[in-house]
């Protein structure tokens, strides 16, 4: 990304370089136009840098469950790393406030950076509950204003988006293979890396987004669509015909020969006969044409004529030719229908090819389903039974369609070490004051038992003495707990001055 963008990197001693957030849109302008006003306010009345403690968390988990996922914090860290006004940036900050601010606050933000800052936060990635801070800011109140909303953005669709793939994976199960499949569907650029990242993070095995691929590492998979099918008409349309076996010890001038052989071998085949009947000879022409370019993956979409008269016995024919020039074929996709009774079907017939025509391992050739699927789709399918080795999921996951956004809240606990409370009718709004420290209390199996929080000059809970934990706004939900093992959740991501 160019510098210009947001603004020339910090290099505070020997502390490393960290890049710039992944998305360029994510500058000191990425916040709301109160933060700017709320920091003038602050600078004229010499507030600035008077020392604050704001909390970041959620109120309530998502989707109705009892656990979130926390992510985003590499993100709000690349942007604390690099946070730095231009001067193209101020002058449009300046056009947009009333002309009566002074230059000096102009002044003073031309020397903003983050260096005074600390920042605490839980690990990402892990399991999180409301009320309990993800981050702890702290520094000059200014600066720290100037931070709620683009923290607040960061974190509040990952950690969405991350505990949504997690609930898909737990339903799906461990054995499983989870492909995100939402790019198309997303909301926007930003929103198809995001969820391709942190669905990844969630529990996800790959995605079809090259792009996140390339810019964090996650596995690509993908096949061919049904226009690839629709735009074959016949084998003849085939010129180069010839493929080289596993081996590279002989050569099949004609594939496509071979792929008529075997489909006219299984059409005859005792325990197939009156099963498969003619066959889509187009879709056949593109399932061959897709093998010769890609021997060492086939995997066939089947669906986009009839799955069982032609798409599977279609799919058998191509995967026996290649059988037999020492190549396995990676699966079928199932995108329609009703994916219980097909991928049950399609696994009986994978079964009596691979003893009828001696081919180890066909009858475990992977199925995979996509359409439209969701977490109650999933559990649908577990309930009936089924054969789908792997799930392609997209406009459910990626969108987060069950529920529109975490809601995540960025409070002032604490300024000039003075505990400060926003108080509300509504109980669940009220903050936690003063600056905190965290904990989570494991028993005696090693599972964890509850979260808790303390002032940050409280003594911190000891393995094997009994605590009182009480909840912080119902006061008949209170427990005795002996912790087996007391883990800090909080840790110092942000040292600022401070070392």
């Amino acid at each position: 990304m160019d510098e210009k963008a947001n603004g020339p990197k910090l290099t505070k001693g020997s502390r490393p370089i960290i890049d710039w957030p992944t998305n360029p849109m994510v500058t000191p302008l990425l916040t709301d136009l109160y933060q700017f006003t709320m920091a003038y306010a602050y600078w004229k009345a010499g507030k600035h840098q008077e020392r604050a403690v704001f909390d970041l968390y959620f109120r309530k988990n998502p989707f109705g469950g009892e656990y979130t996922i926390f992510a985003g914090l590499e993100e709000c860290i690349r942007l604390i790393s690099n946070y730095r006004l231009t001067e193209e940036q101020i002058d449009f900050i300046k056009s947009s406030l009333p002309g009566t601010c002074e230059d000096g606050f102009f002044d003073y933000l031309r020397g903003l950076d983050c260096s005074e800052l600390e920042v605490y936060a839980i690990s990402e990635g892990t399991v999180v509950f409301p009320k309990v801070p993800l981050l702890i800011i702290v520094g000059p109140v200014a600066v720290v204003q100037l931070l709620e909303t683009p923290l607040l953005n960061l974190v509040n669709f990952a950690s969405l988006v991350t505990t949504n793939a997690a609930r898909h994976r737990f339903v799906a199960g461990k054995s499983k293979m989870l492909l995100e499949f939402g790019l198309r569907r997303a909301q926007g650029p930003d929103g198809g890396m995001s969820a391709s990242k942190y669905c990844y993070m969630g529990g996800f095995d790959a995605t079809s987004n090259v792009a996140a691929g390339q810019k964090f590492g996650i596995p690509l998979r993908g096949t061919h669509s049904h226009a690839f099918v629709s735009s074959f008409t016949s084998p003849n349309e085939i010129i180069e015909k010839s493929l080289r076996s596993c081996d590279g010890s002989r050569t099949c001038e004609d594939f496509v020969g071979l792929v008529q052989a075997w489909l006219n071998k299984l059409q005859w085949s005792p325990p197939l006969r009156g099963v498969f009947g003619d066959t889509n000879q187009s879709e056949l022409a593109a399932f061959a044409s897709y093998a010769l370019a890609f021997p060492r993956s086939f995997l066939a979409l089947v669906d986009t004529y009839d799955v069982m008269k032609s798409g599977i016995p279609n799919f058998c024919a191509v995967a026996l030719a290649l059988s037999e020039l020492g190549y396995k074929a990676g699966g079928i996709r199932l995108d329609s229908g009703d994916l219980a009774y097909l991928s049950t079907e399609a696994r009986k017939l994978f079964h009596i090819i691979e003893k009828e025509f001696n081919v180890p391992g066909f009858g475990k050739t992977s199925i995979t389903a996509s359409n439209d699927l969701n977490e109650e789709t999933l559990d649908a399918l577990n309930k009936q039974g089924h054969e789908v080795d792997a799930f392609g999921i997209g406009t459910y996951l990626v969108t987060c369609y069950a529920q529109a956004a975490l809601g995540c809240v960025f409070k002032l606990v604490e300024i000039n070490k003075q505990p400060r409370i926003k108080l509300s009718e509504d109980v669940t709004k009220v903050s936690i004051p003063c600056k905190k420290r965290c904990y989570r209390l494991y028993g005696k199996e090693g599972y964890p038992l509850v979260d808790i929080m303390t002032g940050e000059n409280e003594p911190a809970p000891k393995v094997g003495e009994r605590l009182l934990c009480r909840h912080p706004f119902s006061e008949s939900k209170r427990a005795f707990v002996v912790p087996q093992k007391v883990e800090e959740l909080l840790k110092c991501y942000w040292p600022g001055t401070s070392g």
